[in-house]
């Protein structure tokens, strides 16, 4: 991934109703060459965000440069951006080779130029001889692709996508997925995609920025989004969790101590400064627990819990057990395991002091 930077957004704000505001103070630097997904729930403002980037909305205040030269001024149609929507966006009663042909056309690219360019395009995406369909003629998976090409065909500085594949089934998303992680590796361009999915962001992205409430919460690489979440929404949105609500007792430098409604005391890292009498949550990944099933307690950070149920996953084993005093807790367990846990079951988690995280 270049370390150029490619767009910024300084001091961006958007209010449709001049009093809320949609986006709040956005400051953004796109890098040059990376897939940077924007992740968020609906209404969080990462849409809104693309379609500022994209020209199609105007910011209510601040500035978003371009190779730093401030393009919020310019018409969609002078930013030489590709765009992928969801719905595809396709001209019915146009061929594919057509539709792909579009841009080029109204950019007005000579004729012989155009054919080799489109060929090139369909190609990219395994179309190649499907330019004399038509769009009623292919699969969503098919015309999605159609529509990629289209926004590749004339060479754009940046490509937005605003969940392009959300209209796919599970297997053809995830498949799809994994041709754009590989098409971007191959061109080099900029790609930046709108999903409310953490998983498809997690697979695909260099980067990813999460939305809520109209403001970037964290950005970060994908390892560290999900290894260290710098805040309870975080924590939450990306990646399944499990949480123990209680108060602080005492602070250790970059640690405290949680005490249970229960009475149990977890050892964990001080996210976001709690100081003693704090009611935080102590969360941690579902696949950092460790379940033993003696009755011996195995040390420090270890909740003594009951199993409620045991659910198959197909890759792996989910754990569903009750606290007194909490709601219930998730671990994740591979198939391989030696011993599996029953229903009714008493066993005890441990809970690694580096992965227990305590947030406000």
């Amino acid at each position: 991934m270049s370390s150029t930077e490619l767009v910024k957004f300084a001091g961006v704000q958007k209010t449709y109703d001049g009093s809320t505001l949609v986006v709040r103070d956005l400051n953004l630097d796109i890098q040059a060459g990376e897939f940077l997904s924007l992740l968020g729930p609906s209404g969080s403002g990462k849409t809104t965000t693309l379609m500022m980037l994209a020209g199609f909305e105007s910011p209510t205040a601040g500035e978003i440069f371009l190779a730093g030269k401030p393009i919020t001024k310019t018409p969609p149609h002078k930013r030489n951006f590709g765009m992928v929507f969801q719905n595809y966006a396709l001209f019915p009663h146009m061929s594919v080779a057509d539709n792909v042909a579009y841009p080029l056309t109204v950019r007005k690219v000579p004729k012989s130029e155009r054919e080799t360019k489109v060929k090139r395009a369909l190609d990219m995406v395994h179309l190649g001889p499907m330019g004399d369909r038509f769009p009623g003629q292919l699969s969503g998976g098919q015309q999605q692709r159609v529509a990629l090409a289209r926004a590749l065909v004339f060479n754009p500085q940046l490509v937005l996508m605003d969940e392009p594949l959300g209209a796919l089934d599970k297997q053809l998303r995830e498949h799809m997925q994994i041709e754009l992680k590989e098409l971007h590796r191959k061109l080099g361009l900029t790609f930046v995609y709108v999903t409310h999915d953490q998983s498809e962001a997690l697979t695909m992205s260099d980067r990813v920025a999460v939305f809520h409430d109209g403001a970037i919460q964290q950005i970060d690489v994908v390892t560290k989004l999900y290894e260290t979440p710098v805040n309870r929404f975080v924590a939450g949105f990306v990646g399944d969790n499990t949480v123990f609500n209680g108060q602080v007792a005492a602070t250790s430098g970059k640690r405290c101590e949680v005490r249970l409604s229960c009475g149990a005391v977890l050892i964990g890292l001080n996210v976001n400064g709690a100081v003693s009498s704090s009611p935080v949550q102590a969360c941690i990944r579902p696949e950092r627990i460790a379940v033993h099933l003696g009755s011996a307690k195995p040390g420090e950070n270890s909740l003594e819990v009951t199993v409620i149920d045991v659910i198959y996953f197909g890759d792996h084993l989910r754990l569903l057990c009750s606290l007194p005093g909490q709601v219930e807790a998730t671990v994740k367990i591979p198939l391989s395991a030696h011993a599996i846990p029953q229903a009714g079951q008493s066993v005890w988690l441990h809970l690694p002091p580096e992965h227990l995280r305590i947030y406000l």
